[in-house]
């Protein structure tokens, strides 16, 4: 179920409605709400390459900017150059000079946390309204931008499938202990099976997989950790699942190639095992919705479960 539309009220401005045609936006989610709200964006400007740009393409927003430099999902960078989106530059630095160029009437992010929309909310508040959610909660934000384009009934439809989906699979999922590690250029990663976890690892929390001891927590604000070589030994899953890459270089450094090399490496129980599986940065680190859902699972059925 889409969460959010559930915490959405359109209010109606007692004063001045001229100043604000489209009405109030109040979700506590939302940096610096209620927000005013144009009537009917024409211009929309997105801030992440992930959540806020695939989906607001699959609700039908009208984007015409997006920070596109130095994505890893090629699939969503191709449907965003097949829109005609013009790139701001990379996510970390976009530029403003071409953001202002673009002259939206609404400037969306998924930015995670308040402390990130903090220090972006003064920067572009001044050139449209901007809407920076802060939740972890992809399907809520999938409600919200829905409630934009008055899409709701056919993203919770696309909803009710990708749930069938992750209920079929939780059915089939062994009892197969599964390890993830991400492999950057200067350390390692573990997203946890957590209750605030990022949105990959929740799915596979639903669909049933079961994580290591060290990969699991109920801490719903512990959400990742930064494991040295002693402590990757924890990584004792049967099946091991690694990432390079995302949103940084460091599947062109060569420095994954060393890790692999690494006999501390090579001791993991599945590696020893031959079940290791590299699985592509782009559906695991730049989540984007729906489609990346469904790629998640399409390696938790190939890796995980296997043939049947």
């Amino acid at each position: 179920m889409i969460r959010a539309a559930l915490a959405l009220t359109f209010l109606s401005l007692p004063l001045d409605a001229e100043a604000c045609e489209g009405g109030a936006i109040d979700d506590p989610s939302i940096y610096e709400a209620p927000l005013c709200l144009p009537a009917a964006p024409q211009r929309v400007v997105v801030l992440d390459a992930s959540f806020g740009l695939g989906i607001g393409l699959d609700v039908g927003l009208p984007i015409v900017g997006a920070p596109l430099d130095r994505m890893s999902d090629e699939a969503l960078n191709a449907r965003a150059t097949e829109a005609g989106i013009t790139s701001l530059g990379f996510v970390t630095e976009p530029s403003l000079e071409t953001l202002v160029a673009l002259q939206p009437d609404l400037i969306v992010g998924f930015v995670g946390s308040e402390s990130m929309a903090s220090g972006v909310y003064p920067m572009v508040s001044q050139l449209a309204p901007t809407l920076l959610y802060t939740s972890t909660d992809w399907r809520a934000f999938y409600g919200l931008m829905a409630g934009l384009t008055g899409k709701e009934a056919e993203i919770e439809a696309q909803f009710a499938e990708l749930d069938a989906r992750i209920e079929d699979i939780a059915a089939r999922v062994p009892p197969t202990k599964v390890s993830v590690v991400r492999i950057t250029s200067w350390d390692f990663q573990v997203y946890l099976d957590s209750p605030g976890g990022y949105a990959p690892f929740n799915i596979m929390r639903e669909a049933g997989v079961k994580r290591s001891a060290y990969e699991t927590t109920t801490d719903p604000a512990e959400a990742m950790k930064r494991p040295d070589w002693e402590e990757l030994a924890q990584l004792d899953g049967e099946v091991l699942l690694y990432i390079v890459g995302g949103t940084n270089d460091s599947d062109k450094d060569g420095r994954h190639e060393e890790v692999l090399a690494n006999p501390l490496w090579q001791m993991l129980p599945a590696v020893e095992a031959g079940r290791v599986h590299r699985v592509d940065h782009g559906h695991w680190m730049q989540f984007s919705g729906l489609a990346s859902a469904h790629a998640v699972l399409d390696d938790i059925e190939r890796y995980v479960i296997g043939p049947e």
